[in-house]
């Protein structure tokens, strides 16, 4: 293929047999995504189609997938689950012009597409693909991979996925099987790995860049006091470890580089059928009475001697939240900002709710506790049941927001009735271990709590299907505007909800 002259120079890679091919496409299939095209060249017999099968088979994460050459039909697509993806041969192919007929574009919509014999269509693919040729080294199996890329992120992709690959050498588990577990709306990217019967979970978590300020020369997320690195899943890790909660054992550490192997917790989940599961989430009210009895520290140290301040979730990082509705959600729906009157009336109304809560006990808020970060473990008891992720973004709050967050779960409908029961088995328990804690003044915290989580989310929903291309979160809407509306009904939030009467779009 022809390089311009701005292109990263070509990357190569070494492979010593079969076994290193496999691992390259274990390796190439992690990082791939919708609209993606990787251009696959090489004489017969460099071994396209072994690494072909490898990358669709751990893309399926299924060793036994039938992968039928499409030299025939010119397009072999399959539907999995992560997205779809389609296997081209063009070497039948005499115009260039047939692959608009193939309908290659309408692939590459939903989702990814590897070609043989690219060389066919060169000036009809995509600016932005992976152009990738494999060359015999005359020695066994042995190859040389060439990586081309004009276009695109596709170069940082493959080195994190191959930095990645060579920590877990480092740890131990060289030769280990990839599979994509799932990426959620940061950056952060799940895999399982496995070598026989052991198996993990690998974190990859580039740090954070701050982005460009946006309040008093800030960034948001250091307004907002969101991890910019693994350090502070490493340190809540620890304290919760240390007090019996089942956060993941972590096996390996490279925080500078922002990867992780934690202990694998399972698959178990709160929820069934996209129901919740009540015995479950009542476990989890349970595990957040028993979290709020301790003391936790504002510091952790790391082995390492670098300590973790836990920030306070402070009137900036509550405001900032909620200023997302105004920032996203009313100018998507109404096509224009919020009216000076209105955006100084919200300010107002949020700024008297969060003087409320300002005298209320305060604790831990792991920030996310809601279904897809609770993992159920069935054959244990008491708190071990529940494992614990997803919670580097910890602060030190109201105790209400953690029960707020699973009792008005953004991805899982949970009816009133039972996130009352919910509230209730909560303060009971509170109860029981002090005679003197203010069940009301919970109750008024966990409808600001809840008021201002679904505020924010509406706001972050929209960001992440308008500016980062996700819409499958505009599903979520209904659900959290019926939250919404459920916790201005407490009388605490009378004038905040004359705010939304008013001024929110309809």
């Amino acid at each position: 293929m022809s390089s311009s002259p701005s292109a990263p120079a070509p990357l190569r890679i070494e492979l010593a047999d079969e076994t290193a091919t496999l691992r390259l496409a274990e390796d190439l299939a992690m990082v791939l995504r919708p609209g993606d095209a990787v251009a696959l060249q090489g004489d017969l017999g460099a071994g396209k189609t072994t690494l072909s099968r490898a990358l669709l088979r751990a893309l399926a994460d299924d060793p036994a997938l039938e992968v039928p050459s499409p030299t025939f039909t010119l397009v072999q697509p399959y539907d999995f689950k992560r997205f779809p993806v389609a296997h081209l041969d063009l070497y039948r192919m005499e115009d260039p012009d047939e692959i608009d007929e193939l309908g290659l574009d309408e692939m590459l919509d939903e989702g990814a597409a590897l070609i043989e014999w690219p060389e066919r269509a060169e000036e009809a693919l995509p600016a932005d693909s992976l152009w990738m040729t494999l060359e015999p080294t005359g020695e066994g199996d042995g190859r040389i991979a060439t990586f081309y890329v004009n276009e695109g992120d596709w170069t940082e992709r493959l080195s994190r996925s191959f930095a990645l690959r060579r920590f877990l050498d480092g740890a131990g588990w060289q030769g280990a099987s990839r599979r994509f577990l799932q990426g959620d709306a940061s950056a952060r990217r799940y895999e399982t790995v496995r070598i026989g019967e052991r198996h993990a979970i690998a974190m990859n978590a580039p740090a954070r860049p701050d982005g460009p300020p946006v309040r008093d020369g800030k960034p948001y997320s250091r307004i907002a006091h969101l991890a910019e690195d693994v350090r502070p899943f490493v340190a809540i890790d620890r304290a919760l470890r240390e007090q019996g909660f089942a956060a993941p054992e972590i096996l390996a550490a490279d925080c500078e580089a922002g990867f992780l192997l934690i202990e694998d917790l399972g698959r178990g989940s709160v929820v069934a059928e996209g129901a919740p599961i009540e015995e479950r989430y009542q476990a989890a009210a349970a595990l957040l009475a028993d979290l709020h009895t301790y003391k936790w520290p504002e510091e952790v140290t790391l082995e390492d001697g670098f300590i973790h301040r836990v920030p306070a979730y402070d009137r900036d990082a509550l405001m900032i939240e909620a200023e997302l509705y105004l920032d996203w959600f009313v100018p998507d729906v109404t096509g224009a900002p919020a009216s000076d009157e209105a955006a100084a009336a919200f300010r107002e109304g949020w700024n008297r709710l969060i003087d409320l809560m300002e005298g209320s006990p305060k604790t831990w808020c792991l920030r996310d506790f809601h279904s897809p970060n609770l993992i159920w473990r069935e054959n244990l008891t008491g708190n071990a049941r529940l494992g614990l992720i997803d919670f580097q973004d910890a602060v030190i709050g109201p105790e209400a927001y953690d029960l707020a967050s699973l009792g008005q779960d953004a991805r899982v409908t949970v009816p009133e009735a039972l996130e009352e029961a919910l509230i209730a088995s909560y303060v009971a328990i509170r109860q029981q271990r002090n005679a003197n804690f203010d069940a009301d003044g919970f109750r008024r915290d966990y409808a600001i709590l809840s008021a201002h989580r679904a505020t924010k989310v509406i706001g972050i929903f929209t960001r992440l299907a308008r500016r980062d291309g996700k819409p499958g979160y505009l599903a979520h809407m209904p659900r959290l505007f019926a939250y919404l509306k459920r916790s201005l009904s407490h009388p605490a939030l009378a004038d905040i909800k004359l705010w939304y009467d008013r001024f929110a779009p309809k």
